[in-house]
């Protein structure tokens, strides 16, 4: 009953969902041609072609009518089983969105356009900026050379380059630098470095002189920074590690300040004084302090060992 209730609503619709397989297998099965039932119904070829392969969801019952008797079947067994279409129904277009929806439209959009531009900010920003550490001893004497060194770890495969700043304390100039200081007065106070983009380790040392008339029982302090550059964004970073010396009379190697090298303190220096040849550190007078029972510094005279 419910069949014959369904069969009859199809009929009665003003347009009817067919389905082109059916319509195809029932053409070929009575070997009819296109043109034959083309000419019968009263279209073209390419019509009867495009209800075929389902390129109409529906068409005019009475179409779909002259259709069913051409191929000699009734109306129903040409039509999909769970698709009819009302009169006011058919062709029509879908309504326009509500405007809440078109708000939640606008604002997704808005979402996706911001999120895209933190993709492309991410991806051309560094993940992590380098990482700069400074070494420098904790004592010095006046006029005496002073060594520092900066050891700056990076990502492997890190594509962005760097500079490196350093301001030196007042007074103090720089001696000499590897790889060469880059600033436009290499004896100045201020200095860069520019490295170029890379993830090897970099090592930057230099050498520094404080002047000979220099109040002794002073901190000085060494300031730095790290300027990445990654696409359109700069990113600065602090150097870490040691940034203050004490000025007095004491060698650079005594890392307590107890008026010797000892065993604990003659390894470092050494290490020290190999990285940096050339920058003007004297590794003998740092061997003789060791191999002796101290040393005297005096603003005339310099170090003395004691035997």
């Amino acid at each position: 009953m419910m069949e014959t209730n369904d069969r009859a609503d199809k009929l009665s619709a003003a347009s009817v969902a067919i389905d082109g397989t059916r319509i195809r297998t029932v053409r070929e099965a009575k070997r009819l041609t296109q043109l034959y039932v083309a000419n019968v119904v009263g279209v073209t070829t390419d019509t009867i072609s495009r209800w075929e392969n389902n390129r109409y969801p529906s068409i005019k019952r009475e179409n779909a009518q002259k259709l069913a008797d051409a191929l000699e079947v009734p109306l129903v067994d040409i039509l999909r089983e769970e698709t009819t279409v009302p009169e006011d129904e058919a062709g029509a277009d879908l309504p326009p969105p509500s405007p809440r929806l078109t708000k939640l439209l606008i604002l997704f959009g808005l979402a996706a356009l911001l999120l895209l531009l933190m993709v492309v900010i991410l991806a051309r920003t560094p993940s992590s900026a380098p990482k700069a550490v400074r070494w420098l001893p904790r004592y010095a004497a006046p006029g005496e050379v002073i060594p520092v060194q900066i050891k700056v770890a990076r990502l492997p495969g890190d594509p962005f380059g760097f500079i490196l700043k350093e301001k030196l304390p007042d007074g103090m100039r720089l001696v000499s630098s590897v790889p060469p200081n880059s600033a436009a007065e290499p004896a100045g106070s201020s200095l860069k470095w520019l490295v170029p983009g890379g993830g090897s380790p970099v090592t930057i040392s230099y050498s520094m002189r404080t002047p000979a008339p220099f109040a002794q029982g002073k901190d000085v302090k060494v300031k730095g920074e790290i300027v990445l550059h990654g696409g359109d964004a700069n990113r600065t970073e602090e150097v870490g590690g040691g940034s203050e010396v004490r000025i007095g009379p004491y060698h650079w190697a005594d890392a307590n300040g107890d008026g010797s090298i000892d065993d604990d303190e003659i390894m470092p220096a050494y290490y020290v004084c190999d990285e940096m040849k050339g920058l003007g550190l004297e590794w003998k007078i740092i061997e003789a302090i060791w191999s002796g029972k101290g040393y005297r510094w005096d603003p005339k005279t310099g170090y003395t060992v004691l035997k």
